[in-house]
């Protein structure tokens, strides 16, 4: 089977919990510092070896098209003022993959924005890239989860262990160790009730799946506020062999939830510390501004 090289990454929610920024501004195009969140995770898909990449967006966000295209306007004045290498910094945003767009028109659940990328994916495994969730790791948590599949050839799920108060609201998985960090998954719920708790791995933000989890979304029905929920499929291919249809890699990395307005400010505040320019200059302002706490 050859290499992995299409990922999908659904960016078509409202980010209520970021209002009321997102109310004008797309939250996937909110920066961390001075990049849009949605940049890192076109940047790890593509430092992963993926291709082809397919946004799914919906109305209001023609910033994320704009972002990720050439703009003339930026090219010659930055050429005109001899800011060469600026300028060749925005013309290789537009060049890392072959990015294309699709509307989702309706924001119907997860699972429903996976399954309008069939077309895309064909009869290739793909990478999904869930749009809140920026990752930031030595080694591209996607390329991580690629390795698992290469061994085991089956769907994986990027986890780690989390509170309980947020596997409440992520999902709780039935994952039993294999070796390393890697599990095979058996089932898994979605925001489970205290009784339902199995263990405290939730899924946070990559999922690498197969082609058959078309057909799931196509049979399951829809859930609470009419939402095809993607985990309630996962949860399907997870069940379908009795020794775990999927695999999940407890991932090396940090991860910030975007959509969230402590995770914004946390992936700002930490990525400014280790930024080249204005590192050691923000570090000091930290320093000053906590003592006066």
């Amino acid at each position: 089977m050859g290499k992995i090289t299409k990922a999908i990454i659904p960016a078509a929610g409202l980010g209520t919990r970021m209002l009321p920024v997102a109310h004008a501004v797309p939250k996937e195009m909110l920066p961390v510092v001075d990049r849009p969140a949605l940049s890192y995770l076109v940047d790890e898909a593509a430092d992963s070896g993926i291709t082809d990449i397919l946004i799914i967006t919906n109305r209001g966000k023609d910033a994320i098209e704009d972002y990720f295209d050439y703009s003339p306007a930026y090219d010659a004045y930055l050429r005109g003022h001899s800011k060469t290498a600026e300028a060749d910094c925005l013309r290789a945003i537009a060049d890392r993959a072959n990015i294309f767009f699709l509307r989702q028109k309706e924001t119907k659940g997860l699972g429903h924005a996976v399954r309008r990328a069939k077309s895309f994916t064909g009869s290739d495994p793909f990478m999904v890239l869930y749009g809140d969730d920026v990752i930031i790791s030595e080694k591209p948590v996607c390329a991580q989860l690629m390795e698992v599949y290469e061994k085991y050839r089956l769907p994986c799920a990027g986890v780690q262990e989390v509170s309980l108060d947020l596997v409440y609201k992520y999902c709780t998985l039935d994952a039993r160790h294999v070796e390393s960090n890697i599990y095979r998954v058996f089932t898994m719920i979605e925001k489970p009730r205290p009784e339902e708790i199995m263990t405290r791995f939730s899924i946070l933000g990559r999922v690498l799946l197969v082609p058959k989890i078309y057909d799931i979304l196509d049979s399951i029905p829809y859930g609470d506020g009419g939402e095809l929920q993607l985990t309630d499929a996962m949860k399907k291919l997870a069940e379908s062999d009795p020794e775990g249809g999927m695999t999940a890699l407890d991932f090396e990395g940090r991860r910030y939830d975007l959509g969230s307005k402590l995770g914004f400010l946390q992936a700002n505040v930490e990525q400014a510390v280790r930024h080249p320019e204005i590192g050691e200059a923000f570090k000091q302002f930290l320093i000053e501004f906590t003592a006066k706490l």
